[in-house]
């Protein structure tokens, strides 16, 4: 498949120099290498600048509630576990209103892709504090400092069982498409936090660009989980990269028993309404 294969042929509206651009990009080009097809592919979008990629992806697509990205996701993919479903959401939407599905998608190893766009504010709503807003930090919301420690999605993530988690940068393209084409191809729940600035109301390309590395330089070993929660939480640097993957079964196959063949593969018959018209009589 070519790149051009899933452009949708509409202008992005994002800012110039926004962070969802490397994401768009690093998304398409790996859905295309990966050599997919855009009917077998589900997109899911909550609410948010993020939003919008799903009008920018030529896949199917599903721009859902504020936070709702993962209950959806999980119900497309129980439906027709040939569909390779892809959510997106931001941090705001993901970390805040929607926070309380994330344990329970990676407890379950619903077997999605999850991509977090965190540029650590509500952009779309003028530059908000969100969970993950570093300390200190003016914003319309909190113009005296963010009071609050930040959120650490990784952490979470690993500690609520995710088989595949990953963090990439959007100034990064293309190690951020590697990250996405294993996350496709992992067989499980797998999660990739993207740091992507937000050039309007919190431009962190500068500061980003100093802290980054890749864990593959560092010879890190993604099986290691402790060394995982180490890395997860290390402030000075910011290591982007596969993080932690082990092999687990799958929501699906654990629910197979009831959903054999699921809902979206079973042959369509006419109803029998014989009985229920009798009951009119």
């Amino acid at each position: 498949m070519e790149e051009r294969a899933f452009d949708t042929g509409r202008r992005p509206v994002w800012c110039p120099g926004c962070g969802n651009y490397g994401i768009l990009i690093a998304v398409r080009r790996a859905l295309a290498e990966l050599g997919l097809r855009p009917e077998e592919v589900v997109v899911v979008t909550g609410i948010g600048c993020h939003g919008r990629i799903s009008d920018y992806l030529k896949v199917n697509a599903f721009h859902t509630i504020h936070g709702r990205v993962l209950p959806l996701a999980t119900g497309i993919k129980l439906a027709n576990p040939r569909l390779t479903v892809i959510g997106h959401a931001g941090d705001g939407d993901a970390y805040a209103i929607g926070l309380g599905h994330l344990p329970h998608a990676a407890r379950r190893n619903v077997d999605i892709t999850y991509i977090v766009h965190d540029n650590m504010v509500f952009g779309l709503t003028t530059g908000q504090v969100t969970p993950t807003t570093p300390l200190g930090v003016r914003t319309k919301s909190t113009p005296f400092g963010n009071p609050e420690r930040p959120l650490n999605p990784l952490l979470l993530a690993l500690a609520s069982g995710a088989t595949f988690v990953a963090r990439g940068f959007s100034g990064d393209v293309e190690h951020l498409k590697e990250l996405v084409k294993q996350g496709i191809r992992h067989k499980g729940f797998a999660f990739i936090e993207v740091l992507q600035p937000c050039v309007t109301f919190f431009n962190t390309y500068k500061e980003l660009k100093e802290k980054v590395y890749r864990l593959e330089d560092e010879g890190h070993d993604p099986t290691d989980f402790e060394a995982a929660l180490r890395l997860a939480q290390r402030e000075d640097r910011l290591p982007i990269g596969v993080f932690y993957k082990v092999e687990r079964p799958t929501f699906e196959e654990a629910f197979a028993h009831a959903m054999n063949p699921p809902p979206a593969l079973r042959r369509l018959a006419p109803p029998d309404l014989s009985r229920l018209l009798e009951s009119f009589r």
